[in-house]
């Protein structure tokens, strides 16, 4: 019997990628996004595109906040639930805490009641590295204390984390919670570094680094955490699991490495490092290779290599999307 599945977020960086790997496997999808405006729409109607059409693909244009709507989607209860619909960003969710803890907790508080009232047995929860806070040992395993979030991004993050161990204790869920670590590629966030640089660097625009450009990112290529992602829908009790490169780099290194792909220099200016970012970002993905059989296997500098192709791709119009 074919598997059938629920992705919100669909027309999300991650959730795109998701919802395409589960269609090439054969599965049906029912895909939920908003499509708000939070970042340039553009970018989730060329995802979303590239997903209509497909067979075995239906979207539903919901948000997971309205929880009436939601109780529609689940007339038909899937076999499981890949929540990776979110309010994303670090700096951005200082200034607007309330939205960020509507969507990421409430709303998958929302999905969590629906799939225990339905009896949906899989739950799938997107989380981030940034609930590692400031001052974890490196590299950050999954049982490192995580009682200092820097922003409410991630503190809305941490909770959603609890809220699925509670259900899945409660209710019988099998719930596996992912930790992305700085995910990047062809139709990225905006808002995330390499899409902003690749952006700047090619059109000569000024490149702002916040801090002295030596903190670390642990890059990983979006289409290693999708499988990692799908790799999640198999039964592990609750369980939460990192998704990084476990391959740390330096932003002033990252930079180099786009120059190089773009072939222009850089004209670079200095901030101070926001108060809500964290020094370094380094995964321990050895849980993720016990559980899943999962690696990465996508190097930076071929998947930057794919980014910038597919911005020279988009130019006409990627070329204006807001990255500041």
């Amino acid at each position: 019997m074919t598997a059938r599945y629920l992705v919100t977020g669909c027309a999300g960086f991650i959730g795109s990628r998701v919802t395409a790997l589960l269609l090439e496997q054969g599965a049906t999808v029912v895909g939920v996004d908003s499509l708000n405006d939070v970042y340039d729409v553009r970018l989730k109607e060329w995802r979303l595109g590239r997903l209509e059409g497909r067979d075995g693909f239906q979207f539903m244009r919901n948000d997971i906040r309205d929880r009436e709507a939601m109780q529609e989607v689940f007339q038909a209860p899937p076999d499981a639930v890949l929540n990776l619909a979110a309010r994303a960003g670090v700096r951005q969710s200082v200034a607007a805490p309330r939205a960020y803890y509507e969507t990421n907790v409430m709303g998958a508080l929302n999905l969590l009641e629906l799939c225990k009232e339905t009896g949906v047995p899989k739950f799938v929860q997107a989380s981030t590295s940034s609930v590692y806070g400031h001052g974890a040992e490196q590299p950050f395993r999954e049982d490192t204390h995580t009682d200092g979030p820097l922003s409410p991004y991630a503190a809305s993050k941490k909770a959603t984390e609890a809220l699925c161990y509670t259900y899945s204790y409660l209710h019988d869920i099998d719930v596996t919670v992912f930790r992305y670590f700085t995910v990047y590629g062809p139709a990225g966030r905006p808002d995330m570094s390499l899409f902003r640089f690749v952006q700047k660097i090619s059109e000569g625009r000024p490149v702002t680094i916040y801090g002295d450009g030596l903190q670390t990112r642990d890059f990983t290529y979006v289409d290693d955490i999708a499988r990692g992602t799908v790799a999640g829908l198999k039964t592990l009790g609750f369980e939460v699991i990192n998704l990084g490169s476990d391959a740390p780099v330096s932003v002033d290194s990252a930079i180099h490495m786009v120059e190089d792909l773009v072939g222009r220099e850089a004209k670079t200016t200095h901030e101070p490092r926001h108060p809500a970012d964290v020094e370094a970002t380094w995964a321990d993905i050895g849980k993720a290779g016990r559980l899943l059989g999962w690696r990465p296997e996508r190097s930076l500098v071929d998947g930057l290599a794919d980014l910038v192709r597919w911005y020279q791709d988009n130019r006409e119009w990627a070329r204006d999307v807001a990255t500041d």
